[in-house]
């Protein structure tokens, strides 16, 4: 049997270790203060068109959704936090190949991004700098009915890294 004088100091320490849950937001990198997000366009160093604004969008759509703090696209409001984000490589490359038409059939979209959360002080509450997301479209070879699917692809990869990010911020993974 245990003598009590060392069941004390146990049972303390069981109920402060906790068992590794928390709730949303309990263990987040963002200060307990911050009411405004920015999330100013992203920047690229890709020629891809239309790519940095999905991804811009998707973002503060997420923050809007996900948490009480007011998000703005820019920095005019001088927020509390603010939310950069550089995409630093687009490639499209083909991943299928029509034996007949001679014409690749599906592409694969990868996104590197590189993303920096910072405070009024300009303080670094997160920093992530090789989120990489994939996406795969079809392609079709009827011209008649030629519908180009990338952009729709880039929208989807766009969500998925939003969610990512989001998480990644307010549940501090």
């Amino acid at each position: 049997m245990i003598p009590r004088i060392t069941l004390v100091p146990l049972a303390a320490l069981t109920l402060l270790s906790g068992c590794g849950y928390h709730t949303v937001g309990a263990a987040t990198h963002l200060p307990p203060d911050a009411h405004t997000v920015a999330v100013p366009v992203f920047a690229t160093r890709t020629e891809a068109y239309h790519t940095e604004v999905a991804l811009t969008d998707a973002v503060i759509r997420e923050f809007a959704a996900r948490s009480k703090m007011r998000v703005s696209p820019g920095e005019g409001i001088r927020p509390d936090v603010v939310l950069h984000g550089t995409i630093l490589n687009e490639v499209v490359a083909p991943l299928t190949y029509n034996t007949t038409t001679q014409q690749s059939s599906s592409f694969l979209i990868t996104l590197v991004i590189s993303v920096t959360l910072n405070d009024r002080d300009g303080n670094v509450l997160y920093e992530n700098k090789n989120y990489v997301f994939r996406g795969q479209y079809q392609s079709t070879t009827d011209l008649p009915t030629f519908l180009d699917e990338s952009p729709a692809a880039v929208e989807r990869i766009s969500r998925d890294f939003a969610r990512a990010l989001v998480s990644d911020v307010m549940e501090g993974l």
